[in-house]
């Protein structure tokens, strides 16, 4: 088990989570249960399972949920793009967004890595 509140990877997903909600504070009223539900949903997802992954014994089960949300990034980022397109952000702010976005899915992709050398 890890001490999540220690580990850089799930503290950057909460990072990104908070900005994310911050971006979309000024989406349409219209999108609320839509495309800005989805999104949020999919960027609490990763911290999240970072956290089920982190507080479970077996570093297979850790892998198994580190899959889940390195899923949910790559589910955000196309999103965020769709939000741009859409224009319910600015570029400015999605270059942000997808920037970090990619720094914790780097993360992600090098945690498993690490963990899935010590399952085999």
């Amino acid at each position: 088990m890890h001490n999540i509140k220690k580990l850089k990877i799930w503290n950057d997903s909460i990072d990104l989570c908070v900005d994310v909600y911050e971006a979309l504070a000024n989406m349409p009223n219209d999108e609320k249960y839509g495309l800005s539900s989805q999104i949020k949903r999919a960027v609490v997802s990763i911290s999240s399972n970072i956290a089920e992954g982190a507080g479970r014994e077996r570093e297979k089960e850790f892998y198994y949920f580190l899959n889940i949300a390195y899923g949910s990034s790559y589910e955000l980022q196309t999103q965020l793009i769709l939000c741009e397109k859409l224009k319910f952000i600015s570029s400015e702010i999605n270059k942000s967004l997808l920037d970090r976005l990619n720094d914790v899915q780097k993360m992600i992709y090098v945690f498993k890595e690490n963990i899935n050398k010590r399952i085999i």
